[in-house]
C-alpha cells in the first residue's frame, strides 16, 4: 500500500516586516564589504509603526550613512506612501551599534589550528565566528534541486511582488505571504492540495467598495496573474481538486510594520528549505561570512546539491558543526534517506576529499568578501527575500553544480577499485 501524506511550506514577500529587516541588514553588509572586505558585521534591525532600529556589532573601516541606506531600501521595497502606515521618508531611524567583542575577534583572526600547531596552511588561519550546526539539503523534485513546496511558495511570492511593481495589479501593497501544500506518495510529489495567498491591498478597487466583491476580484486576479504563470517547468500542477485560499480573514488592508513588528532573522525556515529539511537554528542576514551560520549553510547546500546533481542520490542532507575559533568542522554528517546510489559512508569520504569546509576556504571558494563588480555592490541583499537557496534567477556560487562530474568520476573510481 502506498504511503500518502501532505507537506506544506510558506514564503513571504519583500514587504513582510521581518523581510524588511533582513533586507536592510544585508544592504548594510553589502555596503560595508564593498568599501572594506574585511568588515566584521552582525547587523540587526527592528521595525514597527514609524520606527526602524539598527543595532548589533560592526567593526569596519568603511564610512556609511546607515540612515540613508535604510530609507533607500524601504523605498525600493515599496513603502513610499504614508497611507500604507510605513514610509521611507517619514519613519524614524535610530542607529545603536557596537564593535565586535575582542574575545570573539581573536578566535576569528587566528584559528586554534594556527595558534597551537603553527599551521602554515592558508585556510587554517581563520576560525569559525561562532559555534553551531548547519544543514544543507538538495533533492530532485524541481529543476533547481529544491523541495517542491518551498519552491512554489517562493515563486508565487516573487510573482506577487512583480505584478505589484509593474502595475498589473495596482491595488496590491508590499506585505504578503504565500503557502503551498503538496500531496506526496511514497516520497514523491503527486499533486497540489492547497495554495494560500494573503496579500495586503487597498480597501477598494476602482469603483468596487463592497468587501466581499473586493476579495472576489482579488482572488480572480491572483489566480490568472500570479498563480498560473509559475508552473511552466513543473510537472505537478493545480487541478480541479486544488483548494485556492485568498486572504482567509476577509481582508488585508493594514499590513507591513503597521500591522506587525519585524525583526532580522525571524524567517529562517522561509530562507532555507521550508521545513522539508532540518535547520541548525542560525539566521543568515546581516552576518559577514566569518559567521558560519551563513557561510557554512551555503557550503553544506553546495555539497548536497552537487551530490544530487551527480546522480549519486535523489535526496541528500549534509550537517556541519563548528567550534568558535576553530577552523576545521567538528563534525560532518550525510544522510541520503535510502536514496543513495552508493553507500553513504563512501559519499562522506568524497565530501571530505573534494570539498573545502573551513571558513576561510568557504569564503575563498565562493568569494564571499569581494562582491561581484557586475552586481553594482548588491549581493547579500538580493537573497534576503525569496530564499537564499535554489535561486536560479541569480548566479550564486553555492548553487553551482561544478563538482558533479568530478564526484561521478570519483565514485566510479572507488567502486571500480572495490570490485578489483
Amino acid at each position: 500500500m502506498s504511503h500518502r501524506y501532505l507537506f506544506t511550506s510558506e514564503s513571504v514577500t519583500e514587504g513582510h516586516p521581518d523581510k524588511i529587516c533582513d533586507q536592510i541588514s544585508d544592504t548594510i553588509l553589502d555596503t560595508l564589504l564593498s568599501q572594506d572586505p574585511s568588515s566584521r558585521v552582525a547587523a540587526e534591525v527592528v521595525v514597527n509603526t514609524g520606527l526602524v532600529l539598527i543595532t548589533g556589532e560592526i567593526t569596519t573601516k568603511a564610512n556609511v550613512n546607515y540612515v540613508n541606506l535604510a530609507r533607500k531600501k524601504i523605498a525600493e521595497i515599496g513603502y513610499t506612501n504614508a497611507e500604507n502606515g510605513f514610509c521611507n521618508n517619514s519613519c524614524s531611524v535610530i542607529v545603536a551599534l557596537d564593535e565586535q567583542s575582542p574575545d570573539i575577534a581573536q578566535g576569528v583572526n587566528t584559528a586554534q589550528e594556527s595558534r597551537e600547531k603553527n599551521s602554515e596552511e592558508l585556510f587554517d588561519s581563520v576560525g569559525a565566528g561562532d559555534q553551531g550546526l548547519m544543514f544543507g539539503f538538495a533533492c530532485n523534485e524541481t529543476p533547481e534541486l529544491m523541495p517542491l513546496p518551498i519552491s512554489l511558495a517562493h515563486r508565487i511570492a516573487r510573482r506577487l511582488a512583480a505584478v505589484r511593481k509593474t502595475g498589473d495589479l495596482p491595488y496590491l501593497r508590499p506585505d504578503g505571504k504565500t503557502q503551498v501544500t503538496i500531496a506526496y506518495e511514497d516520497g514523491r510529489p503527486v499533486g497540489i492540495d492547497t495554495i494560500l495567498v494573503s496579500t495586503q491591498h487597498t480597501a477598494t478597487i476602482g469603483d468596487i467598495t463592497d468587501e466581499a466583491a473586493v476579495q472576489a476580484k482579488i482572488k480572480e486576479d491572483l489566480w490568472s496573474a500570479v498563480v498560473e504563470p509559475v508552473f511552466g517547468d513543473i510537472d505537478v500542477k493545480p487541478d480541479e481538486q486544488t483548494r485556492f485560499l485568498v486572504n482567509p480573514t476577509g481582508k488585508f488592508v493594514v499590513g507591513g510594520p503597521q500591522g506587525d513588528s519585524g525583526l532580522t532573522g525571524r524567517k529562517i525556515i522561509v530562507d532555507t528549505y521550508g521545513g522539508y529539511s532540518r535547520h541548525g537554528g542560525g539566521a543568515f542576514s546581516g552576518k559577514d561570512p566569518t559567521k558560519v551560520d551563513r557561510s557554512a549553510a551555503y557550503a553544506s547546500r553546495y555539497v548536497a546539491k552537487n551530490i544530487v546533481a551527480a546522480g549519486l542520490a535523489d535526496k541528500c542532507e549534509v550537517q556541519l558543526s563548528y567550534a568558535i575559533g576553530v577552523a576545521r568542522p567538528v563534525s560532518v554528517m550525510l544522510d541520503t534517506f535510502g536514496t543513495g546510489k552508493i553507500d553513504d559512508q563512501i559519499l562522506l569520504e568524497l565530501i571530505k576529499t573534494h570539498f573545502e569546509l573551513r571558513p576561510a576556504g568557504i569564503i575563498h571558494a565562493f568569494n564571499l568578501r569581494n562582491l561581484p563588480k557586475e552586481r553594482g555592490g548588491r549581493f547579500y541583499q538580493d537573497v534576503a527575500a525569496y530564499g537564499h537557496l535554489g535561486r536560479n534567477d541569480l548566479d550564486l556560487p553555492w548553487e553551482r553544480t561544478d563538482k558533479a562530474e568530478l564526484l561521478q568520476q570519483a565514485a566510479n573510481n572507488l567502486l571500480s577499485a572495490a570490485i578489483v
